[in-house]
């Protein structure tokens, strides 16, 4: 009863919650709203907003896309094996406004009992070991991975020591804009950071190591049958298990209740051996893996660092994604 106790007050994050615990599914009315017509005032205005994608996990439907916009299309983009809403504005129009809602039901993924097959790593997923600009695995990344990993010989055994090591060693800074960068190296040096930066760290880790690894970005979905959710974007991880699949892990959602809750890591033990292979239901995966993405139409501004926000581009140049009040969007869930 304690450890469904700390998982129902991580997963809702707040300080009081009922002990029943929560229900393993979530499901309810997501509603994207942009408005850019301050901003893109007698400019041309192009956007690209993660449509999230059906899978085990989640179910999602598109309710309705609206606005002023002059033309808008659901794009492909194979090669991120995701999907973005696309819809632009031309300088003429005054009104530079859209609505985006989707139906999303997400399950809880919990996987227990996780056992080493000693199978090969599949050749497709070869890729998420390989080190990149954003995620890299040599110098001191390698050093500390190489530490943290000392005396183990499986990929699960690996996996869970660069878990412990990134909860362990880093911690969730209030006063980070957003998500966070993902700089890894930048990361390492202070110990501290958002989720995206801290999941950068177990990904970077992982992969020094001959663990594959990526992150996950995504959506929280809200605890109350109302809720504004516009700060509610959220980043994860997930490492290979040959013979299993992909495995959940979130280090940072465990800083996050311990910064919230004033925890330490002994207070938290039930809640850390829930985030190695499980994740609450409270939230949609938007987009796995890939950093510097070139989108579909591409951008005319520079690679996007990491897709999970929504992404517009003002005659040209890129809007600050991590400043709502300026490029001006909100989220809004309603449970059904």
């Amino acid at each position: 009863m304690i450890r469904i106790y700390l998982i129902a007050c991580v997963a809702l994050f707040i300080s009081a919650c009922s002990p029943s615990g929560p229900v393993k599914s979530r499901h309810g009315v997501v509603t994207i709203s942009i408005d850019m017509t301050e901003k893109a005032q007698g400019q041309s205005a192009a956007l690209w907003i993660l449509r999230p994608l059906s899978d085990a996990t989640q179910k999602i439907s598109i309710k309705a896309v609206t606005g002023s916009y002059d033309n808008h299309i659901f794009m492909p983009d194979t090669k991120n094996k995701t999907e973005y809403l696309y819809a632009t504005w031309s300088a003429e129009k005054k009104e530079k406004v859209l609505s985006f809602s989707f139906e999303a039901e997400a399950k809880e993924i919990t996987m227990t009992n996780l056992r080493d097959s000693g199978l090969p790593l599949p050749k497709e997923i070869e890729p998420y070991l390989v080190g990149t600009k954003y995620i890299p695995i040599d110098g001191v990344i390698a050093e500390i991975a190489k530490k943290a990993v000392a005396g183990k010989t499986s990929i699960l055994e690996k996996a869970r020591a660069i878990y412990d090591w990134t909860v362990e060693n880093t911690k969730r800074d209030p006063n980070v804009r957003g998500c966070g960068l993902g700089i890894v190296e930048r990361t390492i040096t202070i110990r501290s950071g958002k989720c995206a930066d801290i999941s950068s760290v177990y990904v970077a880790l992982a992969r020094s190591v001959g663990v594959a690894s990526r992150e996950v970005f995504g959506l929280r979905l809200g605890n109350k049958d109302k809720q504004n959710m516009t700060g509610g974007y959220h980043c994860w991880a997930e490492f290979y298990l040959p013979g299993t699949g992909w495995v959940p892990v979130d280090p940072s959602d465990v800083r996050k209740f311990m910064l919230k809750n004033n925890k330490t890591l002994d207070e938290v033990k039930e809640l850390r051996e829930y985030f190695f292979g499980s994740v609450d239901q409270y939230r949609v995966a938007l987009k796995r893996g890939g950093r510097g993405v070139t989108l579909v139409p591409q951008q005319k501004d520079a690679p996007v660092n990491y897709l999970m926000y929504p992404y517009a581009e003002v005659n040209g140049k890129a809007l600050d994604y991590f400043e709502p009040k300026d490029f001006k969007y909100s989220v809004d869930f309603t449970a059904l």
